[in-house]
Parts: structure tokens; C-alpha cells; sequence
């Protein structure tokens, strides 16, 4: 089967939300969902296949374990596709906690693009950058715990059979980057997070459908993109992520991304700023409005059918 057969194969198979085609910039669209009793954000973004961070960045107004029943949620299920994504690349963008794979073109002209939310490496141990390869696969990995981490915690074993402990998960892919991998894990709260010690963690049923797409000696990119922009329908979208990390000057940033791709005079200067200022996460149409210089953003369209309660 080829990989986008098996791109084509999930997208319309059940519990498998993650592929799009690549027609624009822009994929998916938001949703809003209506918190039930007893649910807390963290719930809600692993049923919409979104992480911890995601979600409590685009409802800022909300506590992420007590949002309170009838509370209506952003639901983040847009993107735009990173500047680094290249047909058979897996980038991770380390700003927005998330990984994109595009499917080679097959036939030359139409091509997919899956993505996931991740779990990070936390401060002291963080993911690094780079280009690198998938140098080895292997489902129901052992969990050789490394020495730092045994140092940090003597109680545990030297390895980790495949099973539920097993912080590994079901599925890894090792990168040629020393000890980093991409796997599942036992700790899917975790998603969305800077939790790990550099590797990159999916969600339990999200890291079958990586292992199945994602073969030896596929490239890997490694980045941060604070700042992404896109266009769908002739319209102006950028998506600003709250990464303190990047040491970059967001407002230059956009206007040099807008620049290079002659779109900055389309652009409405208040609308961008307040993007800028609102660093979301939610791809935000800054399109110029004819009439309207000083219009407020408006973030990308909603799902309308998503908006019932559940």
C-alpha cells in the first residue's frame, strides 16, 4: 500500500481525525463545544485530538480543570502548515507542540498532511533542533531507562518490559538525534506539555497511525515557528503561539513572513496587532477590509456543526 493510500485509508476510518489535504495553507476549522458535567479541558482537547497547551491558550477565560458545566470552549482544530513542511518530511514545531507529516505526492499534484498535538522536553532537557532521520522503528518498544534518569529516580529498573507502565508506549521511532524519539506514552496528560526528557510523546492512539506512515530514513525536522502564515479563499490567516523560547520579535517576525511572500500589503495593521497581542494559537484572518482599516480580527471559520452541545 502506498503512503498515501494509507493517508486516504485513515482519513476516512474511524477514530482517525488528523489527515487533510493540501490544497491551502490552512487546514481544518475551529469548533466550539459546550462543557458537560464533570469535564475539564483536559478531556476536551484529547477528544478533539488537541493538547493541554492548545486549548487552554485559546480560552484564556477559562480554569482548564473547573471550566464549569455549560461553559461554551474554543475549540482549536485549525492550522496552518508550517514554512518547514516538505512532501515525506515529519516537522515538529516545537512552538505550537505539534507534528506534521505530508504525504508524498501520489499522483504528482494531490497530497495529505496529518499532524498531532506532542509532549516536549522540559527546561534542562529540552527537544533540540535540527534535521535529522528516522533511523529505527519498533512496536512495543522495552524502555531502557537512561542513566540521568535513573540517577534522578534509583528506583527504577534498568529496563521496562513492553506494557501499560511502560512510558514508551505502544509504538517508537528512534531519530538520529542521541536519545530522542518519537513514541506514545503511559502519561497522555502529559500532550501539550514540556514534560518530557526530549523526546516527543503522542497520545496513545494517535502514535499507531505515525509508526504506520512514517518509515526508516524519513526526514525529520525539528523547529520552532512561532509565528506561521497562511492563505485560504484569498484570505490572510496568521497564527501566533505564546513562545517564550524563541527569543524572536514577533511583530518583525510577521511582517517579515508577510513580506516575503508579498502579502503585507493586504494586511489590516490593527487586525495583525491584535493577534500579536492575543497569541492564541487560532489561525486569525488579518485580512485588509475594504472600508474597515481598523477592524478587530476574526478568527478562522467555525465548524458550524460542531456546535451543539457534547
Amino acid at each position: 500500500m502506498s503512503i498515501l493510500a494509507a493517508v486516504l485509508l485513515a482519513a476516512t476510518s474511524g477514530g482517525f481525525r488528523g489527515a487533510y489535504p493540501v490544497t491551502e495553507q490552512v487546514l481544518g476549522f475551529v469548533k466550539t463545544h459546550v462543557v458537560g458535567e464533570d469535564e475539564s479541558l483536559i478531556e476536551i482537547a484529547r477528544d478533539y485530538d488537541l493538547g493541554y497547551n492548545a486549548i487552554v491558550a485559546a480560552n484564556p477565560s477559562l480554569d482548564p480543570f473547573v471550566p464549569g458545566t455549560g461553559a461554551v470552549v474554543t475549540v482549536p482544530t485549525s492550522w496552518i502548515v508550517p514554512a518547514a513542511s516538505a512532501p515525506g518530511t515529519v516537522v515538529i514545531n516545537l512552538s505550537e507542540m505539534r507534528l506534521y507529516y505530508t504525504a508524498p505526492s501520489d499522483p504528482p499534484g494531490l497530497s495529505w498532511v496529518v499532524t498531532f498535538p506532542i509532549g516536549i522536553g522540559d527546561e534542562g532537557t529540552e527537544t533540540p533542533l535540527g534535521g535529522f532521520t528516522v533511523v529505527a522503528r519498533e512496536a512495543n518498544p522495552v524502555w531502557y531507562v537512561p542513566p540521568s534518569i535513573r540517577r534522578e529516580d534509583p528506583e527504577l529498573p534498568p529496563s521496562v518490559p513492553p506494557g501499560p507502565d511502560n512510558p514508551l508506549g505502544t509504538h517508537a521511532l528512534r531519530l538520529s538525534a542521541r536519545n530522542v524519539l518519537i513514541h506514545g506514552t503511559n502519561r497522555p496528560f502529559a500532550v501539550g506539555r514540556k514534560a518530557s526528557h526530549g523526546c516527543l510523546r503522542l497520545y496513545p492512539e494517535d502514535i499507531p497511525w505515525v509508526y504506520r506512515l512514517v518509515h526508516v530514513d524519513t526526514p525529520v525536522r525539528i523547529v520552532r515557528e512561532p509565528v506561521k502564515v497562511g492563505v485560504r479563499e484569498q484570505r490572510i490567516y496568521v497564527e501566533v503561539h505564546d513562545d517564550e523560547e524563541a527569543k524572536v520579535d514577533l511583530p518583525a517576525t510577521a511582517q517579515r513572513l508577510l513580506a516575503k511572500r508579498r502579502l503585507l500589503g493586504r494586511v489590516d495593521p490593527d487586525a495583525l496587532a491584535a493577534a500579536l497581542r492575543a497569541r492564541s494559537g487560532v489561525p486569525t484572518d488579518v485580512t485588509r477590509r475594504p472600508g474597515h482599516p481598523g477592524s478587530e480580527p476574526q478568527p478562522v471559520p467555525k465548524d458550524t456543526a460542531a456546535r451543539a452541545p457534547g
